[in-house]
């Protein structure tokens, strides 16, 4: 059963990932993208309402129900950076509702809302993940504290923000913008769609620099991550597939295949994701000193809570998709000029 929230709640954070990477990577290149308003409407009309962080919510109460060490770890040593991370989505929410309000002296200031937060939240997870891979300083209680900042400098007691975390970071930032210049890509034509495409191109180099440097950064300063792989050598099909849709995306942006280079950034996202949840596993949150390590057996609720789980989680879930595929239907095909705002 343990396994199978695991799983659950990989599943809903990579969702989240993939599908709110196109808004957010859609946010970072709307300003140098989008020249016009008619080509800022456009990005909008393509992005859509959205409603992706249900998949946040869905796997921080799917945490809540199944993991509850875990939930009270995160929010009690992450408490800083959650609550940028809320008012962050809030001010992305708040620049989408004010884009529509029509009124040109709210647009200007809508348009820099929602670039920058875009970029803000994209560093933001970056962040999280680098830590979750780098481990936190728990001790026997599964709490743990740390300073945001301690400078770069190498230390055993390094804060949230270090070297490390700063490379996760922008490997975030890159990645998801690529991921969301394919997306406008695909779902614009003309001037526009070009230039997503180029920006995506020239984006590619730092990627795969930053994707290749932030994997041998990771080995050396926790080996252990390669302990599944050498265990269960299939697993290395994962990281082999992430980098290889590296190679598709190279080749798919230059012939104008918006929609191979788009599947193939979301095989990079769940790959590369997925790849990070099965080095870690059974280790929901990494321990500077092992023994304090939070897993899926200390760290699980009782058998009859996570069965009593299901159904909730089932039914969150069916929603969630249910709104994805109404808005993607409400927003299909390419969005022309005259369907901007």
């Amino acid at each position: 059963m343990a396994i199978l929230w695991f799983c659950i709640i990989a599943a809903t954070l990579l969702s989240y990932a993939v599908l709110d990477g196109f808004v957010l990577g859609a946010g970072v290149t709307y300003l140098p993208a989008a020249k016009t308003n008619d080509e800022r409407g456009r990005v909008l009309r393509a992005v859509g309402w959205g409603a992706n962080e249900l998949w946040l919510l869905l796997a921080a109460a799917t945490i809540y129900f199944a993991f509850p060490k875990l939930y009270e770890s995160l929010v009690n040593g992450f408490r800083g950076l959650l609550i940028a991370g809320l008012i962050l989505l809030t001010i992305r929410r708040v620049s989408l509702l004010l884009q529509r309000t029509g009124t040109p002296r709210f647009q200007s200031l809508a348009d820099i809302l929602f670039g920058v937060s875009s970029i803000l939240l994209s560093l933001l997870l970056g962040l999280l993940i680098g830590n979750v891979v780098r481990g936190v300083p728990l001790d026997a209680s599964a709490k743990f504290y740390e300073p945001v900042w301690d400078g770069l400098k190498l230390s055993p007691r390094p804060g949230i923000i270090d070297w490390f975390t700063v490379l996760t970071s922008f490997l975030a930032l890159v990645t998801f913008t690529a991921h969301g210049s394919y997306y406008v890509a695909l779902k614009t034509d003309e001037d526009l769609g070009r230039r997503a495409r180029g920006f995506a191109l020239l984006l590619w180099p730092v990627q795969f620099f930053l994707t290749f440097s932030t994997l041998v950064v990771a080995y050396f300063i926790r080996p252990e991550i390669m302990a599944n792989y050498d265990h269960h050598p299939i697993g290395l099909v994962i990281p082999a597939v992430g980098v290889a849709s590296l190679g598709i995306m190279v080749w798919a942006v230059p012939n104008n295949k918006e929609k191979v280079a788009l599947v193939a950034s979301t095989l990079y996202l769940i790959f590369l994701l997925g790849g990070t949840a099965y080095s870690l596993y059974p280790v929901l949150l990494p321990a500077r000193d092992h023994q304090f390590d939070l897993t899926v057996h200390n760290g699980g609720a009782a058998v009859h809570h996570l069965s009593a789980t299901v159904l909730w989680v089932l039914f969150a879930t069916v929603i969630a998709l249910a709104y994805f595929i109404f808005v993607q239907r409400t927003s299909g095909g390419k969005i022309r000029t005259e369907e901007s705002r």
